[in-house]
């Protein structure tokens, strides 16, 4: 559907009697939704998921009886709609353990909803519910090996061959999780992340791809040395870029522009890769609502690397990749699933073909 139902319809599960009022008053007082149900635990939502067939839920993943791990392993199995979890920052890695599961967004709520940030949290809940539903996202659950098993090993602190720069959104987590868990750990080049995430949670999620990766990745520092076999995640509320300093190559953390539309900004990461690495780039689009990495996808083609773009077939969000392929900055379109395969290639191999 290219517009919204005139009424969305949505189902919030919660245990708290006080958080369910709370969600509901700001889902319906968009004018745009309507809540049609509440449920307190997992087993009562998935009743009513059946019963009511909502076009989607809102998640608190802490719930007596059945968890919310648990509904959404039933519900991506049986009935897979959109799912946004409601977490604070204490629970983090709830967070992404959810996303992998199936959940599409997250929205970072305050322990107390009435609090003093009661405004923040509900424009994002109401905006991503509205994007989510308008651009039809597709829930996927994300196979991701056990966390641990790269624990021991250590890339050598030498420059990389090539530079990864990946722009994605919503279902970007579970997304670059899948990826990144199957590159070699003879990987050669670098990779830097411009996930668009809430400043808070980046840290973890960086860390959460360090225990299921052979790589050694680590929320960026600015001026840090860019090293093969390392993957540096922009921090929350920042934006991220590449650039060359004394013969060396360092990320740089920087604050946003006023002519940065998202962030982090992707286009800003890709542009820069471009401009440090010339035809060694590599730029990767996957999921994401709205068009961030245009720009930069055009900069990468312009210099001679090679742009990736995330086929519609695996995308929970086909807005960002699909803005890529429609203005022709796509030298290949690939599923998840090829993505890694794609990236471990020797660089002369992979910059050969295109589309």
């Amino acid at each position: 559907m290219s517009e919204p139902r005139r009424s969305l319809r949505v189902l919030v599960v919660d245990d708290s009697n006080v958080n369910r009022h709370v969600i509901t008053e700001a889902l319906t007082g968009s004018g745009k939704m309507t809540v049609v149900g509440h449920a307190s635990n997992g087993e009562q939502a998935l009743r009513m998921v059946a019963e009511l067939e909502p076009d989607a839920v809102t998640l608190d993943v802490q719930m007596p009886k059945m968890d919310g791990f648990t509904f959404l392993r039933i519900l991506m199995a049986t009935r897979p709609i959109p799912v946004v979890v409601l977490s604070s920052f204490a629970h983090s890695e709830i967070v992404f353990r959810a996303l992998e599961l199936g959940a599409v967004d997250f929205v970072a709520k305050p322990d107390d909803l009435l609090g003093s940030n009661k405004v923040g949290w509900r424009v994002e809940l109401v905006e991503k519910m509205l994007s989510i539903l308008r651009q039809e996202a597709q829930p996927r659950r994300f196979e991701v090996p056990a966390e641990g098993a790269n624990a021991d090993r250590k890339p050598s602190p030498v420059p990389p061959k090539f530079v990864a720069a990946i722009a994605s959104s919503t279902g970007g987590p579970g997304a670059l999780l899948h990826v990144m868990s199957r590159l070699p750990p003879t990987f050669g080049g670098a990779i830097v992340i411009a996930q668009h995430m809430a400043p808070g949670f980046t840290r973890t999620f960086a860390e959460r791809l360090n225990r299921t990766t052979p790589l050694a990745v680590r929320e960026a520092q600015d001026g840090e040395p860019v090293y093969a076999g390392h993957a540096y995640v922009c921090p929350g509320g920042s934006c991220i870029i590449l650039k060359r300093e004394n013969g060396v190559t360092r990320v740089g953390v920087v604050a946003p522009t006023e002519n940065d539309r998202y962030v982090p900004s992707g286009n800003r990461l890709l542009t820069t890769a471009a401009a440090v690495f010339g035809s060694r780039s590599l730029g990767i689009v996957l999921t994401g609502m709205a068009d961030d990495g245009v720009a930069g996808a055009r900069a990468i083609r312009t210099v001679g690397g090679t742009v990736i773009a995330e086929s519609q077939e695996s995308a929970v969000v086909y807005g960002m990749p699909g803005a890529v392929v429609a203005a022709n900055l796509a030298s290949k379109i690939l599923p998840l699933s090829e993505i890694a395969d794609e990236l471990a290639r020797p660089v002369m191999l992979r910059t050969s073909r295109t589309v």
